[in-house]
């Protein structure tokens, strides 16, 4: 059977309370007292129940933090960066992930399982801006991404247009012309393939180059594959190209294998820059440009804004939205 706190109490030799405020972290408890105890703890292998714990003080010491998908590196890395900012506070994080669908998404915000939690770390890429109004909420959330500007809550997200014009300005300052894109979504003005395409744009005008359509590929996912099967695409059109811009480092990695198997030297032939500055591409061969959105301050940022909302015990009168600082990582694809 699972040890109890009046096991560790016999065990110490102490009263059930002073175990409980060892538990919880209680200050005024005497060193000796508290090792005794911690020592006790370790031996019985005793577990604290948070769901009891949870109900006498209102808190769990959980967090929720839902993604659009996992099997991406960058949301990986993102969400083991908000593991390790939550530890700092002493916070568990729940993790789920939506596969970027809008109903799953919008049920999350009134999940069962959300309810455990203090607060919640949402990073949505079905909803859009018509769905701003279900972020009105009753618990603390801060949101990440680009799918909803001007919401009624904290907004914690990169500068995905300057990103995107500093990575086509480096192609283009090593003076190449015919900068190709890949993974564009048809349409999309919101969102980080729309507001890529803008700076991606941005830089072609401020250099006089005309923009041409045929240069942009477009896909639904992010993944590997999705690069490597719009640039068989891009290679089989016949579109002279002498660059490509990819909108995420999965889809840089994809294409680069098939540049490379096309006979493709990189960079001589073709500069490649990526877009995330995931683990992957310091590991390509070559390694791979990129531009690291800030990542780590994201979610240092979004975990210390949401503990200062689950503190204060009250719902924000005005919503902040923090734009972090980007860097472009030169490595040898370009």
């Amino acid at each position: 059977m699972a040890a109890t706190l009046h096991d560790v109490a016999k065990l110490a030799g102490v009263s059930i309370k002073t175990v409980s405020n060892v538990v919880n972290e209680y200050v005024h408890v005497r060193a000796e007292t508290r090792q005794r105890v911690q020592r006790a703890i370790d031996e019985l292998g005793y577990r604290p129940n948070l769901s009891a714990r949870s109900l006498r003080s209102g808190k769990s010491g959980v967090i929720s933090l839902v993604l659009p998908e996992l099997g991406l590196s960058y949301f990986a890395q993102l969400a083991d960066a908000v593991i390790e900012r939550a530890d700092v506070h002493g916070l568990i994080v729940q993790v789920e992930q939506t596969n970027g669908d809008r109903e799953r998404e919008i049920a999350m915000l009134s999940s069962p399982r959300r309810r455990l939690a203090d607060g919640l770390i949402f990073s949505p890429l079905g909803m859009g801006q018509e769905d701003a109004g279900l972020l009105r909420v009753d618990y603390p959330m801060v949101i990440l991404g680009e799918r909803i500007f001007g919401g009624p809550v904290d907004h914690v997200t990169m500068r995905n247009t300057e990103g995107a014009r500093a990575a086509t300005e480096l192609l283009l300052a090593s003076g190449r012309r015919r900068v190709a894109v890949i993974g564009a979504h048809e349409n999309e003005v919101i969102g980080s393939a729309g507001l890529r395409l803008e700076g991606y744009r941005q830089a072609l005008a401020a250099a006089g180059i005309a923009y041409d359509p045929r240069l942009v590929t477009y896909t639904t996912l992010w993944h590997r594959a999705n690069g490597a099967e719009s640039m068989s695409g891009l290679i089989a059109s016949g579109v002279e190209f002498d660059a490509v811009f990819a909108m995420n480092d999965a889809l840089a990695l994809g294409a680069m294998r098939v540049l490379q198997q096309a006979g493709y030297r990189i960079p001589e032939d073709v500069s490649l820059v990526g877009f995330d500055n995931i683990e992957e591409a310091d590991f390509a061969v070559p390694s791979l440009t990129t531009i690291d959105p800030g990542r780590a301050p994201i979610a240092t940022r979004a975990v210390d804004l949401l503990v200062e909302r689950m503190a204060s015990g009250a719902l924000p009168e005005s919503a902040e939205e923090i734009l972090v600082d980007f860097e472009v990582v030169a490595r040898e694809s370009h």
